[in-house]
């Protein structure tokens, strides 16, 4: 949880600032000794869709983590009407509970429930809110050398007489293609270069959950309306961005106080973090411990529904920086067949073949190892994804 970083950064920026003012007096912070070992809550409670909940709990500064799972742990969503839903463990995924929950009911309020380690915990009963839909995201780039930036703008709001506030998180795909392609082998049988298309997979895409959870308030908009509100950018000499790129935008109403609490938390664990960075009990929280007086981080929400809106960025419309590549394919001048027999037999694939011995020239080669042809070693899966769009030779 990025939040966590800044308990120890907040200590190091003490230590530093009195050891290099030269203070004669001595300072001791004031810092409560549970803090090492808060419960620390991710997630929301949102109607019809796989909810995930993230336990974990801070760490001391003389551990090498800055947090550890929590294990064992019993998770519930229940509701004033007496629903109830269980939260299971995440196989392979520590700390990691989820359930399914089903339409939620406007007129019922609901909470998480945590038992673990003799104490229970609970988040304040809250009344699911009403999601407006994603009008437009836009994606501009300002200048040639900026970063492409994503900027979203949400439906006209439901109340236009009060200030609305957003949590939008994005998942991202993008292609990928392999160092280097070919359409041609040496066959060693024949002593023959041979022609098969498509012989390793050279387009492939990679998945990723965008790290930022970006929070917006109406209240400087016209009518309560945000427009074009940036939510992230991406660097244009990326990876992602070289080929395609798509990202779907995941829109959530959410109270004042839970953007309070995501403002305060983006503070505490940015790098402008210090002096003045809240200590992890000051940070705002709708969750608590019923059986002591333990200190929670985190905030869970509750929403009726959840908006969804997918875009598309082509790196023909933008302008993307490609890295300088070197060729390092092996290039073998006045090659023979038994050269290329030997190169096939070291593992290398034929990728050129410029052949000038008819004119009095010399066979020229060009070869490749897998690892540079095959875009799977890049991480990459090659099932296209359905909303992928095909491309225009292939319809």
């Amino acid at each position: 949880m990025k939040g966590i970083k800044y308990y120890a950064l907040c200590i190091i920026n003490f230590a530093l600032f009195f050891a290099l003012s030269g203070c004669v007096e001595e300072f001791e912070a004031d810092i409560p000794d549970d803090d090492s070992d808060l419960l620390v809550v991710e997630g929301s409670i949102c109607s019809s869709q796989m909810n995930k909940f993230i336990l974990s709990r801070t760490q001391s500064l003389n551990t090498s983590v800055a947090s550890k799972p929590v294990i064992g742990a019993m998770v519930y969503v229940r509701g004033s009407d007496g629903s109830e839903y269980l939260a299971q463990p995440t196989a392979g995924n520590y700390g990691y509970f989820s359930c399914w929950i089903d339409d939620l009911n406007p007129d019922v309020e609901y909470w998480l429930h945590i038992e673990t380690n003799g104490e229970i915990y609970e988040s304040e009963p809250q009344k699911p809110l009403r999601t407006e839909g994603i009008a437009d995201v836009t994606v501009v780039q300002n200048t040639p050398d900026s970063n492409i930036d994503v900027l979203v703008t949400p439906d006209a709001p439901f109340d236009s007489n009060k200030a609305n506030y957003y949590s939008w998180t994005c998942d991202e795909t993008w292609e990928v293609h392999s160092d280097y392609t070919t359409n041609m082998y040496f066959d060693i049988e024949t002593m023959m270069r041979m022609y098969q298309a498509h012989l390793f997979p050279d387009c492939g895409w990679k998945d990723a959950t965008n790290a930022t959870i970006m929070v917006g308030a109406s209240s400087s908009y016209e009518g309560q309306h945000i427009q074009r509100l940036k939510m992230y950018d991406i660097d244009c000499s990326n990876e992602r961005v070289f080929y395609m790129y798509s990202g779907l935008i995941h829109q959530r109403a959410i109270t004042k106080a839970e953007y309070e609490y995501e403002l305060a938390r983006e503070q505490a664990g940015s790098e402008m973090g210090g002096l003045f960075t809240p200590q992890p009990s000051a940070l705002p929280t709708n969750i608590h411990c019923l059986t002591s007086n333990k200190h929670v981080i985190g905030y869970v929400g509750c929403s009726l529904n959840t908006s969804e809106y997918r875009f598309f960025l082509d790196a023909d419309d933008f302008s993307i920086h490609y890295p300088e590549r070197e060729d390092t394919r092996l290039w073998i001048d006045n090659c023979d067949e038994n050269v290329c027999k030997r190169m096939v037999e070291k593992g290398m694939f034929l990728c050129e073949w410029e052949d000038n011995r008819v004119s009095g020239g010399t066979l020229h080669t060009a070869w490749a190892f897998e690892r540079q042809l095959d875009v799977r070693y890049k991480g990459a899966y090659i099932e296209r994804p359905d909303f992928w769009p095909e491309e225009e030779d292939e319809e």
